[in-house]
């Protein structure tokens, strides 16, 4: 070519700097803690709420969807928003402990109502037990997670 020599070994130095930088990369992938992935499966129909951690079934809880003339959306979903606390600006500004946002204003979140999981009782989000909600919050968190509404 055009009189251009391209070395064939790199300067000692660089070579040096090249082989750091591949042992930090290294070390970094594999010291990092594996995330997990998150799939949220809620049936309207059974009103349960089934979490799988890689594909493995954790638990499953009762849920609260949409009562009759209200509708909770069917679907797959990613969250989009996690608040520790919000108020509804829709219901009487009620409060959302640990809501999870995944369509519009619909969202999973704590309620006091506990009596009623397990069956249809909300205006539309889909409500757990403070104690769920805490949990299902803080698990997915910034974790690959899917929400299936059936």
């Amino acid at each position: 070519m055009s009189g251009v020599q391209i070395p064939q070994r790199l300067p000692g130095s660089l070579s040096k700097e090249i082989n750091v930088k591949k042992l930090l990369l290294a070390f970094v992938i594999f010291t990092t803690p594996a995330m997990a992935d998150y799939d949220v499966v809620i049936s309207k129909r059974h009103q349960t709420m089934e979490i799988y951690e890689n594909g493995e079934l954790l638990d499953v809880w009762p849920v609260s969807t949409a009562r009759r003339g209200y509708s909770t959306p069917s679907g797959t979903f990613y969250p989009y928003s996690y608040q520790p606390m919000h108020y509804s600006k829709k219901y009487d500004n009620a409060p959302m402990p640990h809501s999870i946002f995944f369509s519009g204003g619909y969202a999973i979140h704590a309620t006091p109502h506990v009596s009623a999981l397990g069956s249809p009782a909300s205006h539309g989000c889909v409500r757990l037990s403070p104690r769920n909600a805490s949990i299902l919050y803080s698990m997915t968190k910034g974790v690959p997670t899917t929400i299936t509404i059936k």
